[in-house]
């Protein structure tokens, strides 16, 4: 049995597949989900919590159980600014250039952008002897002084961690790998130690500098986080999703800490990415609503991964899915600011309290009180039934927003949910129509606990006229924790004009990146026969400072995939050289996709359940239970499909029609369109 869980904001997820018994059994594999409310200040009780409520204690002590987790604890613990004290070890000189960054503003037009605090105290910034150049030869010794120097301070400063991160160590390590040496020798205590060279060996010093401050000031956070959810599933194997889609040993996931940053979203990911497969539907835009924020990305055939994405006010240049994320979710709160105008997010009520329909002393306006408030969510269905809502608290809630509005609580809940759409429509935009993409050839695909409740208005706000509601649609997340491989992701930075390029040398670097790769796969039991590489590399034109991404398979290939991927982003290319910089290696498990059992009809169940009142529709809307639905099976709205984990809001000019594998495959009608 394989368990995925995805730890959010709001919820935990799980999603349990079990293989089919019986040899040679034709059979789908089972699924089955469950919910829990997390517990921000030690996720791992939400976790341990909800697999007694799924009757797996005893398989999870058994060793029967392999767990796949999606961690927020790396990713919370960067964004709120409470990673351990770390000391930056960098070259003499260079001390400042954490502090000093990129010395780009934020707001182009804003003369007065607010300082950024720097990330490491000036009394932690310390300065090593010794320099290797630009092209990775030793131009200074490091001396046993400097040392000495380092170790003195060290003892003085007590940091929990130290980041080692010195010039051009991507091309020739060893002054990082003597000074990680002297220090775990000689310390009289044992702090996290971490180097650049295994961080992220490419170049840009202040990027990779913030990669190794993430990796030391994160990892003993998520060590220990580790080592208590161990405590509690041993022996059963227990691994983590990484950014990039693909899943890594939890004995190793505290050494790649930075890593971690967007594992709960890459689940979700790789399972919408999956089930495009399933069903044939290659161009997918997605958009994945928790309780406390959306994620949205594109698929475009594979997963896009991305080296420029961000975490709070810092890069983070290690590969991570391409995604856009916003504070708009569930929990968004909502409120009137100084000007009168009602605002939503990004602020949010978490899991404790929640929403004010959840009876646990949320006192503010949410988007879920909005929609329950509208009809849209059913409060005595919520969770299937387990978790009744309090609709006399959220409509108590939503009453001060509505008198300083001078509107209805009806009219205020639906501009509660008019603002959250929009916000989610502007990031559909951003990943979608800045970079060169027509919404109307793709299908948006919704999940996360509250994605089913906006499809459809953000599908008409993005001008489209097909959706997807997948399904298990509420944990998507956690299914796509047993869906992900085993994967590195391997970088080199090799720079030169990709006319004098040595195929030798690149061959070279190839060979050494998946030597490296596969003896880490094999620390977790896979085999060398069973993985399949990817090659990479990111080219540019000579003379840019930016560079796209481009499958590798020969030199003038790369060329021109890189001419027109540069005409699809930016609308046009140059006649001028191409430059290449790194050199990228993806190595994976092979993974036999599960086979999803087909929908079917279940015995002796009617489907519609009752009628609702739905605020702006004259008459009752039919209230139907999506697990009734067989495949093939279509119903228009308005209506609400209720399910356990999610409720999906069809609305008027809509039909959806359950595809073979248990998809709600919506269509808008042509009429309304025009």
């Amino acid at each position: 049995m394989i368990l995925g869980v995805d730890t959010g904001g709001t919820f935990t997820d799980f999603v349990l597949l079990a293989s089919p018994s019986g040899e040679g059994s034709n059979k789908g594999s089972e699924l089955r989900t469950h919910k829990v409310l997390s517990t921000p200040g030690a996720p791992e009780q939400a976790i341990l919590q909800g697999i007694k409520e799924m009757g797996l204690a005893g398989e999870v002590r058994n060793g029967k159980v392999k767990i796949v987790h999606g961690s927020t604890v790396a990713t919370n613990a960067a964004l709120e600014g409470k990673g351990v004290k770390t000391a930056f070890i960098t070259n003499t000189g260079f001390a400042d250039i954490l502090t000093i960054g990129r010395q780009t503003r934020p707001h182009l037009y804003c003369l007065q952008s607010p300082a950024i605090a720097a990330p490491v105290p000036q009394q932690l910034c310390l300065e090593a002897d010794g320099r290797i150049d630009a092209h990775g030869h030793e131009l200074e010794p490091i001396n046993k002084e400097g040392l000495e120097a380092l170790l003195q301070t060290l003892h003085q400063t007590k940091p929990d961690a130290v980041a080692i991160s010195l010039l051009f160590s991507f091309l020739n390590p060893s002054h990082e790998k003597a000074i990680a040496s002297f220090l775990e020798d000689n310390l009289d205590y044992a702090p996290f130690i971490t180097s650049s060279f295994e961080v992220l060996p490419e170049y840009r010093e202040y990027e990779r500098g913030i990669a190794t401050w993430l990796n030391a000031t994160l990892g003993p956070l998520v060590r220990d986080y580790l080592l208590r959810l161990k405590s509690g599933t041993q022996p059963s194997r227990l691994s983590v999703m990484q950014s990039s889609g693909g899943t890594i040993d939890a004995e190793q996931a505290s050494r790649k800490s930075v890593n971690l940053l967007l594992s709960g979203p890459a689940g979700g990911l790789t399972a919408a990415s999956f089930l495009a497969t399933l069903t044939n539907q290659k161009r997918l835009l997605t958009f994945d609503m928790g309780g406390t924020s959306t994620d949205v990305a594109l698929l475009n055939g594979d997963i896009n991964l991305t080296t420029e994405g961000r975490i709070g006010d810092y890069p983070v240049a290690v590969p991570m899915v391409d995604m856009h994320t916003i504070g708009a979710g569930g929990g968004s709160v909502a409120m009137v600011d100084a000007g009168g105008l009602l605002q939503v997010g990004p602020q949010s009520a978490g899991a404790t309290p929640g929403p004010a329909c959840y009876g646990q002393g949320g006192a503010y306006a949410t988007v879920t009180d909005a929609n329950l408030v509208l009809g849209r969510i059913r409060a005595d269905a919520f969770l299937g039934g387990s978790m009744s809502l309090d609709i006399d608290a959220s409509r108590a809630a939503i009453r001060p927003l509505a008198e300083a509005l001078s509107l209805s609580l009806e009219e205020t809940a639906s501009g509660i949910i008019r603002v959250a759409n929009e916000h989610m429509a502007r990031a559909l935009r951003v990943i979608s129509v800045a970079r060169g993409h027509d919404p109307k050839t793709f299908r948006l695909c919704c999940f996360g606990g509250a994605g089913g409740l906006h499809i459809c208005a953000l599908a008409e706000a993005m001008g489209m006229n097909s959706a997807m509601v997948p399904v298990h649609a509420g944990v998507l997340s956690a299914m796509g924790m047993f869906l992900a491989p085993v994967e590195r992701q391997l970088s080199q930075t090799h720079q030169v004009l990709l006319h004098e390029l040595d195929t030798g040398v690149i061959d070279d670097i190839f060979r050494e990146l998946a030597t490296r790769g596969l003896l880490e796969l094999t620390e977790e039991g896979i085999c060398a026969d069973n993985t399949r590489m990817e090659y990479r590399a990111d080219l540019r034109y000579q003379g840019q400072s930016t560079s796209l991404t481009i499958p590798w398979n020969s030199a003038s290939e790369a060329q021109e995939q890189f001419h027109s991927a540069h005409q699809q982003r930016y609308g046009h290319r140059l006649d001028s050289p191409l430059e290449l910089v790194n050199l990228r290696l993806s190595i994976r498990e092979i993974k036999e996709a599960p086979t999803l059992e087909m929908a079917t009809q279940p015995d002796g169940d009617s489907g519609i359940s009752v009628n609702a009142s739905i605020y702006g529709i004259a008459r009752p809307v039919p209230v139907v239970k999506r697990a009734t639905l067989c495949a093939g099976e279509s119903i228009s709205g308005p209506a609400l499909l209720i399910e356990t984990n999610a409720t999906t809001w069809l609305a008027p000019t809509w039909r959806a029609t359950c595809d073979p594998f248990g998809n709600l495959m919506l269509e808008r009608s042509q009429d309304s369109v025009r």
